[in-house]
């Protein structure tokens, strides 16, 4: 069975990279581990912030790749360690977000078992741009080429 786009239209032209994107959402961890917030922090600023109680920061990573911000975690194995009962699961996780275009880290900071990552979303600018129109001579040229006397002189 076809796959339906619903970037299929002639009038979104060059939005392939958005339909990329969003195959890469759904095809994302389905797992809720560990979970998340995203704030708007300003009318630019977003704040990802994720509940990783129990990872230190060297147990933590943080990477952008191709407009992914990836979020790895993995507890070292504590040896010798011998666990009467054991409710607080040592587990690795990954977690990805998808970036829009010009999206950047600012920073990133573990208190207390959250961890905290700002984003700033660059405000685009306005641009307008007039393209010209090429083809036959416009009416008003065209008449004023009638409009002009011949040369008697000749």
């Amino acid at each position: 069975m076809a796959r339906m786009s619903m970037f299929n239209s002639p009038l979104l032209l060059g939005f392939d990279h958005f339909e990329r994107a969003l195959d890469r959402v759904q095809k994302a961890q389905p797992d809720g581990y560990p979970p998340y917030n995203i704030e708007q922090t300003s009318e630019s600023g977003l704040r990802i912030t994720l509940a990783v109680a129990g990872f230190t920061m060297d147990d933590l990573e943080i990477h952008l790749e191709n407009n992914q911000l990836v979020v790895r975690g993995r507890q070292a194995d504590e040896d010798g360690k011998v666990y009467l009962h054991r409710g607080i699961a040592a587990r690795q996780f990954q977690r990805t977000f998808v970036l829009a275009e010009g999206i950047e880290v600012d920073s990133a900071e573990l208190d207390n078992g959250l961890l905290h990552i700002d984003l700033q979303r660059p405000l685009p600018e306005v641009t307008v741009k007039t393209i010209p129109i090429k083809g036959a001579r416009r009416k008003a040229d065209a008449i004023d080429v009638a409009a002009e006397p011949a040369d008697a002189g000749e």
